[in-house]
């Protein structure tokens, strides 16, 4: 009788136990002729978190644990021309459609007709023209570092601190500067020995030169009232219907905070900035707490 108390105890243990949390997959989104590599974990509402320069997914594993905690489904994208994603020749196959394309077909591989978007640098410029260009894609926008076009625009014609911090995109521009960069000096950013090891695995698995090639494609050329961004990136229509989180790190020397000012004037819905005052370029590392906070925080307040 004991014996059979204990199986039927033991069996009933098991029947209600809550599931172990299943591992991150890796998965494959396809846009044409190009495969885009991201990694899912957790249930829940899908959002889709977009790295910037250089980079890879797994910049955004703490971010991920926080909102998988919270009930989110998270799909973080490798970029083309990065880590395990396909690395298309030439400076038009990154031009911003084709990004924006990338977005798209992650969000349709996941079975969703939108998603929350989050984007860092690079990430976050295509966050920002995904909105522009297919508004139907997103639900909530999360930008860090990155000032909507208008305010960087702005800041690119009259601010003389935002002109020096764009320099290094102007050398970025140049053909073959890819020759000049190494990707053991990129992942030297990380303090974590763990995360600079895989970084820089994740580096050397990308491709330089198409690296550049989003700078050559989308950046900005020209200097003061002359600088022009290309038209792709320039769209008629610039405003926002969703709510938008902004977080940026004001030691950041690459993109002035100066840049968010005004970011309310084209967003129809609400709108929240978050400064860190001691964070830099790498907002979602230097302000690590705040930043998963803020976001966990500011999206379940919307949910």
């Amino acid at each position: 009788m004991i014996r059979s108390l204990a199986a039927f105890a033991a069996a009933l243990a098991l029947a209600t136990a809550v599931p172990a949390h299943a591992a991150p997959q890796d998965r494959t989104a396809t846009n044409g002729a190009v495969k885009i590599h991201y990694v899912v974990d957790g249930k829940g509402p899908l959002v889709v978190m977009i790295h910037g320069f250089p980079d890879y997914w797994g910049t955004w594993k703490p971010l991920m644990a926080e909102l998988n905690k919270a009930g989110y489904r998270t799909a973080a994208m490798d970029l083309r021309g990065y880590n395990f994603s396909d690395k298309p020749q030439g400076v038009a196959a990154y031009a911003m459609p084709n990004l924006i394309g990338d977005v798209a077909a992650v969000i349709a591989a996941e079975g969703q007709k939108d998603a929350i978007v989050i984007g860092h640098d690079w990430g976050a410029a295509i966050a920002w023209q995904t909105t522009f260009a297919r508004p139907d894609l997103v639900n909530k926008l999360v930008i860090m570092s990155v000032p909507h076009p208008a305010g960087m625009a702005r800041e690119l014609a009259t601010n003389k601190a935002q002109q020096e911090g764009s320099n290094y995109a102007r050398v970025f521009q140049q053909e073959g500067s890819e020759k000049t960069l190494n990707v053991e000096a990129f992942a030297g950013r990380s303090k974590d020995p763990k995360a600079r090891a895989e970084l820089l695995e994740a580096l050397k698995r990308s491709d330089v030169a198409a690296m550049m090639n989003y700078y050559r494609a989308n950046y900005p050329r020209g200097t003061g009232e002359a600088t022009q961004p290309p038209a792709a990136m320039n769209p008629p229509n610039q405003r926002v219907k969703v709510p938008v989180l902004v977080i940026h790190g004001m030691k950041d020397t690459a993109l002035n905070a100066a840049g968010h000012s005004g970011t309310w004037d084209y967003v129809d819905a609400d709108t929240t900035i978050v400064m860190a005052p001691t964070a830099g370029h790498f907002v979602q590392h230097d302000a690590e707490k705040l930043v998963n906070t803020t976001v966990r925080d500011w999206l379940n307040e919307r949910r």
